[in-house]
């Protein structure tokens, strides 16, 4: 399974940890991926989304039965 979110792609950035003495490292920035359950196309699924779009509203969360319920009530 893939390090990438699954709206807008972002994925694993690779860089280079430099010490005081310019000794050079390889490293990794992970993406901040969450599982989300969300609504695709009508039908509830469970996606690896970046905390990015689901700030941004990109992502359409599913609700709970219960948050739904007083939803409708209010």
């Amino acid at each position: 399974m893939s390090r990438a979110c699954d709206i807008c792609g972002k994925g694993v950035q690779h860089g280079q940890n430099v010490s005081h003495a310019h000794n050079v490292t390889k490293r990794r920035w992970e993406v901040n991926l969450q599982t989300v359950h969300a609504l695709v196309d009508g039908k509830p699924r469970k996606l690896r989304v970046c905390t990015r779009c689901i700030r941004s509203g990109a992502v359409l969360k599913k609700m709970p039965q219960s948050a739904a319920r007083s939803a409708r009530a209010v």
